[in-house]
Protein backbone atom coordinates (compact mmCIF):
# COMPACT_ATOMS: atom_id res chain seq x y z
CA UNK A 1 0.00 0.00 0.00
CA UNK A 2 1.43 3.35 -1.04
CA UNK A 3 1.80 5.94 1.71
CA UNK A 4 -0.55 8.89 1.62
CA UNK A 5 0.91 12.10 0.19
CA UNK A 6 3.83 10.11 -1.24
CA UNK A 7 4.11 12.47 -4.22
CA UNK A 8 4.51 15.49 -1.93
CA UNK A 9 7.27 13.70 -0.06
CA UNK A 10 9.12 12.71 -3.24
CA UNK A 11 8.94 16.30 -4.51
CA UNK A 12 10.55 17.46 -1.27
CA UNK A 13 13.29 14.83 -1.60
CA UNK A 14 14.02 15.86 -5.20
CA UNK A 15 14.26 19.52 -4.21
CA UNK A 16 16.51 18.71 -1.24
CA UNK A 17 18.81 16.77 -3.56
CA UNK A 18 18.71 19.65 -6.04
CA UNK A 19 19.71 22.13 -3.34
CA UNK A 20 22.77 20.01 -2.58
CA UNK A 21 23.69 19.88 -6.27
CA UNK A 22 23.29 23.65 -6.62
CA UNK A 23 25.46 24.26 -3.58
CA UNK A 24 28.24 21.94 -4.77
CA UNK A 25 28.25 23.50 -8.25
CA UNK A 26 29.42 26.83 -6.78
CA UNK A 27 32.89 25.49 -5.92
CA UNK A 28 33.06 22.43 -8.16
CA UNK A 29 36.43 21.55 -9.71
CA UNK A 30 37.02 19.43 -12.79
CA UNK A 31 39.74 17.63 -10.83
CA UNK A 32 36.94 15.86 -8.94
CA UNK A 33 35.64 14.14 -12.08
CA UNK A 34 35.90 10.37 -12.57
CA UNK A 35 35.61 8.45 -15.84
CA UNK A 36 33.13 5.55 -15.88
CA UNK A 37 33.58 4.83 -19.59
CA UNK A 38 33.99 6.56 -22.95
CA UNK A 39 32.58 10.07 -22.46
CA UNK A 40 30.73 8.79 -19.39
CA UNK A 41 31.57 11.10 -16.49
CA UNK A 42 30.72 11.04 -12.79
CA UNK A 43 31.71 12.87 -9.62
CA UNK A 44 31.19 12.70 -5.88
CA UNK A 45 28.16 14.94 -6.43
CA UNK A 46 26.31 12.21 -8.39
CA UNK A 47 27.18 9.57 -5.80
CA UNK A 48 26.42 11.65 -2.72
CA UNK A 49 23.17 12.92 -4.19
CA UNK A 50 22.09 9.36 -4.89
CA UNK A 51 22.90 8.33 -1.32
CA UNK A 52 20.76 11.22 -0.03
CA UNK A 53 17.85 10.27 -2.28
CA UNK A 54 18.02 6.53 -1.54
CA UNK A 55 18.09 7.12 2.21
CA UNK A 56 15.09 9.46 2.12
CA UNK A 57 13.05 7.27 -0.24
CA UNK A 58 13.69 4.26 1.99
CA UNK A 59 12.31 6.17 4.95
CA UNK A 60 9.00 6.96 3.26
CA UNK A 61 8.40 3.61 1.52
CA UNK A 62 10.80 0.88 2.56
CA UNK A 63 8.85 -1.82 0.71
CA UNK A 64 10.31 -0.63 -2.61
CA UNK A 65 13.52 -1.77 -4.27
CA UNK A 66 15.92 0.40 -6.25
CA UNK A 67 17.17 0.76 -9.81
CA UNK A 68 19.73 3.56 -9.59
CA UNK A 69 22.43 4.92 -11.87
CA UNK A 70 25.39 4.97 -9.50
CA UNK A 71 24.54 1.60 -7.92
CA UNK A 72 24.64 2.82 -4.32
CA UNK A 73 21.72 0.45 -3.74
CA UNK A 74 20.61 -2.43 -5.95
CA UNK A 75 17.62 -4.63 -5.21
CA UNK A 76 14.44 -5.24 -7.18
CA UNK A 77 11.07 -5.79 -5.56
CA UNK A 78 7.37 -5.51 -6.45
CA UNK A 79 7.73 -1.71 -6.32
CA UNK A 80 10.99 -0.09 -7.43
CA UNK A 81 12.38 3.41 -7.23
CA UNK A 82 14.18 4.35 -10.46
CA UNK A 83 16.59 7.17 -9.74
CA UNK A 84 18.96 9.39 -11.70
CA UNK A 85 20.54 11.64 -9.08
CA UNK A 86 22.03 13.99 -11.66
CA UNK A 87 20.80 13.70 -15.23
CA UNK A 88 23.05 15.92 -17.31
CA UNK A 89 26.30 15.26 -15.43
CA UNK A 90 28.41 16.55 -18.33
CA UNK A 91 26.48 19.83 -18.26
CA UNK A 92 26.96 20.07 -14.51
CA UNK A 93 30.68 19.41 -14.71
CA UNK A 94 31.16 22.10 -17.34
CA UNK A 95 28.88 24.59 -15.59
CA UNK A 96 26.21 24.54 -18.30
CA UNK A 97 22.46 24.33 -17.66
CA UNK A 98 20.53 22.14 -17.59
CA UNK A 99 20.76 19.19 -15.17
CA UNK A 100 18.08 17.47 -13.18
CA UNK A 101 17.12 15.06 -10.42
CA UNK A 102 14.82 12.31 -11.68
CA UNK A 103 12.84 9.98 -9.41
CA UNK A 104 10.20 7.47 -10.55
CA UNK A 105 8.28 4.66 -8.88
CA UNK A 106 7.66 1.51 -10.90
CA UNK A 107 5.14 -1.25 -10.16
CA UNK A 108 5.07 -4.43 -12.25
CA UNK A 109 6.77 -2.66 -15.17
CA UNK A 110 4.53 0.41 -15.08
CA UNK A 111 5.61 3.85 -13.91
CA UNK A 112 3.07 5.16 -11.39
CA UNK A 113 4.85 8.26 -10.07
CA UNK A 114 7.45 10.60 -11.52
CA UNK A 115 9.27 13.71 -10.31
CA UNK A 116 11.88 15.69 -12.25
CA UNK A 117 13.50 18.68 -10.60
CA UNK A 118 15.48 20.80 -13.06
CA UNK A 119 18.07 22.41 -10.81
CA UNK A 120 19.28 25.26 -13.01
CA UNK A 121 15.85 26.83 -13.50
CA UNK A 122 14.39 25.68 -10.17
CA UNK A 123 11.49 23.96 -11.95
CA UNK A 124 9.78 20.88 -10.55
CA UNK A 125 7.71 18.68 -12.87
CA UNK A 126 5.68 15.81 -11.46
CA UNK A 127 2.89 13.36 -12.13
CA UNK A 128 1.05 10.44 -10.60
CA UNK A 129 -0.69 7.88 -12.78
CA UNK A 130 -4.16 9.03 -13.90
CA UNK A 131 -3.88 12.31 -11.96
CA UNK A 132 -2.40 14.68 -14.55
CA UNK A 133 0.97 16.38 -14.92
CA UNK A 134 2.14 19.53 -13.16
CA UNK A 135 4.90 22.12 -13.09
CA UNK A 136 5.26 23.80 -9.69
CA UNK A 137 1.57 23.36 -8.90
CA UNK A 138 0.26 24.34 -12.33
CA UNK A 139 -1.32 21.74 -14.60
CA UNK A 140 0.57 21.28 -17.86
CA UNK A 141 -0.24 19.76 -21.21
CA UNK A 142 1.52 19.03 -24.47
CA UNK A 143 1.53 21.46 -27.40
CA UNK A 144 -1.36 21.73 -29.87
CA UNK A 145 0.94 21.76 -32.92
CA UNK A 146 -0.06 19.24 -35.56
CA UNK A 147 2.24 20.19 -38.43
CA UNK A 148 5.77 18.82 -38.44
CA UNK A 149 6.93 21.97 -40.24
CA UNK A 150 5.96 24.05 -37.17
CA UNK A 151 7.43 21.70 -34.57
CA UNK A 152 10.58 21.83 -32.47
CA UNK A 153 12.30 18.48 -31.97
CA UNK A 154 14.38 17.38 -28.99
CA UNK A 155 17.06 14.72 -29.19
CA UNK A 156 20.21 13.47 -27.50
CA UNK A 157 23.54 12.79 -29.15
CA UNK A 158 25.06 9.36 -28.53
CA UNK A 159 28.20 9.61 -26.38
CA UNK A 160 29.26 6.01 -27.08
CA UNK A 161 27.90 3.07 -29.10
CA UNK A 162 28.09 4.77 -32.46
CA UNK A 163 26.78 1.80 -34.45
CA UNK A 164 23.60 3.65 -35.46
CA UNK A 165 25.34 6.95 -36.15
CA UNK A 166 24.70 7.03 -39.91
CA UNK A 167 20.97 6.46 -39.38
CA UNK A 168 20.94 9.08 -36.65
CA UNK A 169 22.70 11.72 -38.76
CA UNK A 170 20.32 11.04 -41.63
CA UNK A 171 17.37 11.61 -39.29
CA UNK A 172 18.92 14.88 -38.08
CA UNK A 173 19.36 16.08 -41.65
CA UNK A 174 15.71 15.23 -42.41
CA UNK A 175 14.35 17.15 -39.41
CA UNK A 176 16.69 20.11 -39.92
CA UNK A 177 15.16 20.68 -43.33
CA UNK A 178 11.53 20.13 -42.35
CA UNK A 179 10.96 21.55 -38.85
CA UNK A 180 11.66 24.62 -36.74
CA UNK A 181 14.85 22.83 -35.72
CA UNK A 182 16.37 20.42 -33.24
CA UNK A 183 17.68 20.96 -29.73
CA UNK A 184 20.13 18.82 -27.77
CA UNK A 185 19.96 19.99 -24.16
CA UNK A 186 21.94 17.12 -22.67
CA UNK A 187 19.44 15.82 -20.10
CA UNK A 188 16.74 13.45 -21.34
CA UNK A 189 14.63 13.90 -18.20
CA UNK A 190 14.40 17.63 -18.92
CA UNK A 191 13.73 17.01 -22.63
CA UNK A 192 10.68 14.93 -21.74
CA UNK A 193 9.36 17.48 -19.26
CA UNK A 194 9.80 20.29 -21.78
CA UNK A 195 7.76 18.21 -24.23
CA UNK A 196 5.12 17.66 -21.56
CA UNK A 197 4.64 21.40 -21.01
CA UNK A 198 4.61 22.28 -24.72
CA UNK A 199 8.12 23.65 -25.24
CA UNK A 200 9.04 20.73 -27.51
CA UNK A 201 6.69 18.83 -29.80
CA UNK A 202 8.56 15.54 -30.26
CA UNK A 203 11.61 13.71 -28.95
CA UNK A 204 13.75 10.76 -29.99
CA UNK A 205 16.95 9.24 -28.67
CA UNK A 206 18.72 5.89 -28.39
CA UNK A 207 21.23 4.50 -25.86
CA UNK A 208 18.94 5.56 -23.02
CA UNK A 209 18.85 3.99 -19.57
CA UNK A 210 15.72 3.47 -17.41
CA UNK A 211 16.72 6.20 -14.95
CA UNK A 212 17.06 8.70 -17.82
CA UNK A 213 13.44 8.40 -18.89
CA UNK A 214 11.23 6.71 -16.27
CA UNK A 215 9.91 9.82 -14.51
CA UNK A 216 9.79 12.02 -17.60
CA UNK A 217 7.86 9.45 -19.61
CA UNK A 218 5.02 9.36 -17.08
CA UNK A 219 4.92 13.16 -17.03
CA UNK A 220 4.62 13.16 -20.84
CA UNK A 221 1.80 10.63 -20.76
CA UNK A 222 -0.10 12.43 -18.03
CA UNK A 223 0.26 15.69 -20.02
CA UNK A 224 -1.44 14.06 -23.02
CA UNK A 225 1.61 12.94 -25.00
CA UNK A 226 2.68 9.59 -26.38
CA UNK A 227 5.66 7.40 -25.48
CA UNK A 228 6.98 4.42 -27.44
CA UNK A 229 10.10 2.72 -28.68
CA UNK A 230 11.25 3.34 -32.25
CA UNK A 231 8.97 0.59 -33.61
CA UNK A 232 5.93 2.14 -31.96
CA UNK A 233 5.88 -0.51 -29.22
CA UNK A 234 6.12 -0.34 -25.44
CA UNK A 235 9.71 -1.47 -24.90
CA UNK A 236 10.99 2.00 -24.05
CA UNK A 237 11.84 1.66 -20.36
CA UNK A 238 14.51 -1.02 -20.75
CA UNK A 239 14.78 -1.05 -24.56
CA UNK A 240 17.31 1.83 -24.72
CA UNK A 241 15.35 3.86 -27.28
CA UNK A 242 12.43 6.26 -27.10
CA UNK A 243 10.14 8.22 -29.37
CA UNK A 244 7.72 10.75 -27.81
CA UNK A 245 5.26 13.23 -29.26
CA UNK A 246 2.45 15.59 -28.35
CA UNK A 247 0.03 12.98 -29.69
CA UNK A 248 -0.97 14.96 -32.77
CA UNK A 249 2.38 14.20 -34.41
CA UNK A 250 2.56 10.60 -33.24
CA UNK A 251 1.65 8.77 -36.46
CA UNK A 252 3.81 10.89 -38.76
CA UNK A 253 6.79 11.21 -36.42
CA UNK A 254 6.92 7.54 -35.45
CA UNK A 255 6.74 6.50 -39.10
CA UNK A 256 9.68 8.77 -39.91
CA UNK A 257 11.74 7.38 -37.03
CA UNK A 258 10.94 3.83 -38.11
CA UNK A 259 12.15 4.69 -41.60
CA UNK A 260 15.56 5.69 -40.34
CA UNK A 261 16.07 3.14 -37.58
Amino acid sequence: MLPENILTQVILIAKTAGAFIRQERENFSYSKVEIKGLNDLVSYVDKTTEEIIVKELSSIFNEAGFIVEENTRSEKKEYNWIVDPLDGTTNFIHGIPCYAVSIALEHHGEIILGVVYEVSRDECFYAQKDKGAFLDGRAIEVSPRKDLSESLIATGFPIYNFERMDNYLAALKFFMQRTHGLRRIGAAAADLCYLACGRFDAFFEYNLKPWDVAAGALIVKEAGGTVSDFSGGNNWLFGKEMCCTNGLLEKEFTKIIQGFF
